[in-house]
């Protein structure tokens, strides 16, 4: 079956979307390109805390809660019509909750053709790149970067601690069937 969509997993200044930029411009066809980060954007700013919502604490961890879980399950639902409707899309998201994280993912995307992809990066690098972006609250990247893999399965991992976004972009494209 030809894949439909790529979910690139990682923890925070991975490199995920280098790699999403670049996978649009090296793959024959269009891919949508949909990221965790613009559904925490589209929130209204009370669901940005700590009731109910998502929250980022000062030592870089992030909580979410039952209203943001309930959002975030309508939002996979929304990427997998997309996907239903025929687009092909590609997803950056971070795993918080390892592998019940993507277990939400492998329910709403049930019996499409998915290409699971692990974006490692060693936690030095990723806290350096955090630092450099401003905008992430420090030490979210070196809380991550080993957390989103835990107990995740992939078909494919690629690690941006040496190599360059579009470097990992023609690796995963290399592996669209």
């Amino acid at each position: 079956m030809t894949t439909q969509v790529i979910i690139l997993n990682g923890g925070s200044s991975a490199g995920k979307s280098g790699i999403v930029r670049c996978l649009q411009t090296v793959l024959p066809d269009p891919w949508l390109a949909f990221g965790i980060d613009s559904l925490v954007d589209a929130l209204p700013p009370k669901l940005r805390g700590p009731d109910g919502g998502i929250e980022f604490a000062t030592d870089g961890g992030v909580h979410v809660g039952p209203a943001f879980r309930a959002l975030e399950a309508a939002w996979m639902e929304g990427v997998a019509a997309t996907v239903r409707a025929g687009a092909r899309v590609v997803v950056d998201d971070v795993f918080l909750g390892g592998t019940a994280s993507q277990e939400r993912w492998r329910k709403a995307l049930g019996g499409l053709a998915v290409l699971w992809v692990g974006v490692r990066c060693e936690p030095a690098v990723a806290a350096g790149r955090e630092i450099a972006r401003g905008d992430r609250t420090e030490g979210m990247a070196a809380a991550q970067a080993d957390l989103v893999h835990a107990g995740v399965r992939y078909d494919l991992e690629v690690d941006t601690t040496r190599a360059e976004s579009l470097e990992c972009a023609r690796t995963i494209a290399a592996h669209i069937g």
